[in-house]
């Protein structure tokens, strides 16, 4: 029995080493297939990684993993590769110590590599349209990040780790999954742009009335019935709405373009408001420099002489000067008050009349008055669907990258 059991055992101890060798057989495999995939590239891209060019676009090249070769570029400055099927990157992407901005954007990618994380001296990051849920504690690490993009993922609480980031600017965080945004919103005040659209608010988030620097705002496609006032917003510049349950657009400010349901109308009504108080301080400027006496402002220039006519002598209430100095003036009896428009003296000249009546020509009119003048046409908005593109500005540059909701 001895014998046989140790018989058994000597066996199954070969067995078991064979499996073994089976297995790292079957290992050695895998990573020789690994490199052979890395090694076969894409017609094309053996170019660009000999090209020494800082800007390496790898995006929609059916990648599942990033060629390790593209780890040793250390002269990159740009590497876009959204649009293939990562999952992650290689832990080797963090010596591109020299890379600003990164794209990964439309892949399958769970959770930030940490790896990312070491690139710090990235300024902008586009994580959109992939699997995430949250950001790791780490993302802190990236100072002198800009712009960040995350937005058609799968958050449901806003990510306070962005609170670390201080120069972060524009913020897309649409097509997610929020309810709310947390009470200390406002410590993040770099940020200019924030677009929430997509999400799922069904009352607007007060702490975003204490985010006094906002120069751009979207909520595009949520569930809000009503605004408060946005007038607190002093740095606004644009606020979108559209698609929300509101009947009328929220007060805003006079600089700040507005886009949603009711929005033309309230800009033409808006314009037509500061045409008529710009006539209004145009006709009280020269009401006043008639009173005063001084030349006028001469809207219109008449060719030929004959243009002092007897019809402008009836008709016209000018004022003048008698030899002593008392101003002439003619009463308007309708209004019973005195009114005087100052006209340009005659300096003598023969005037010559026709027996058909008085003919005269007047050239375009000339406008001395100051800012733009409002010609009447209608204001038109387009609400075009930008295209994606990565601009490496400092400023805001994702002013508008698309509105999704129009």
């Amino acid at each position: 029995m001895g014998n046989s059991s140790r018989k058994g055992e000597e066996e199954e101890g070969e067995e078991g080493g064979k499996d073994g060798e089976e297995a790292e057989t079957t290992e050695k495999e895998e990573e020789e297939a690994v490199v052979e995939v890395e090694e076969e590239l894409p017609l094309g891209v053996e170019e660009m990684l000999e090209s020494g060019d800082p800007v390496l676009d790898l995006s929609y090249r059916k990648f599942k993993r990033l060629p390790l070769r593209v780890c040793g570029l250390m002269h990159l400055e740009k590497l876009y590769a959204c649009g293939n099927s990562l999952r992650t990157l290689p832990d080797s992407i963090s010596q591109l110590q020299g890379l600003r901005v990164l794209a990964v954007d439309f892949n399958k990618i769970e959770d930030v590599p940490m790896a990312v994380c070491q690139l710090t001296n990235l300024t902008r990051l586009y994580l959109g349209s992939n699997r995430l849920m949250s950001l790791p504690p780490e993302l802190s690490n990236l100072k002198s990040l800009r712009c960040l993009w995350v937005e058609s993922n799968y958050f449901q609480i806003f990510p306070r780790e962005l609170y670390d980031l201080p120069h972060l600017k524009s913020l897309q965080i649409g097509d997610n999954r929020l309810k709310t945004l947390p009470p200390d919103l406002w410590r993040m005040e770099a940020l200019r742009g924030l677009w929430l659209y997509g999400n799922r608010f069904d009352t607007f988030p007060k702490v975003l009335l204490r985010m006094e620097f906002l120069e751009i705002l979207d909520l595009d496609r949520n569930k809000i019935s009503e605004f408060p006032s946005l007038k607190r917003l002093r740095a606004l510049r644009l606020f979108s709405y559209d698609h929300n349950p509101v009947k009328e657009p929220p007060k805003v400010g006079q600089e700040v373009l507005v886009v949603g349901e009711g929005a033309m109308e309230f800009l033409e009504e808006r314009e037509a408001r500061k045409e008529r108080r710009r006539k209004a301080a145009e006709e009280a400027e020269e009401l006043a420099l008639a009173l005063a006496g001084e030349e006028p402002v001469i809207h219109g220039i008449l060719k030929n002489s004959s243009s002092i006519s007897k019809q402008a002598t009836n008709d016209a209430v000018v004022t003048t000067e008698d030899k002593e100095g008392e101003p002439l003036v003619k009463e308007d009896e309708e209004d019973g008050g005195y009114v005087g428009l100052p006209v340009t003296e005659y300096d003598g000249a023969d005037l010559e009349y026709n027996e058909d009546g008085v003919e005269y020509e007047t050239e375009e009119l000339i406008c001395e008055g100051e800012g733009f003048e409002y010609e009447g046409e209608e204001l038109e908005y387009e609400r075009a669907q930008m295209d994606y593109e990565y601009e490496d500005s400092e400023e805001l540059e994702d002013t508008g990258r698309q509105d999704q909701g129009a």
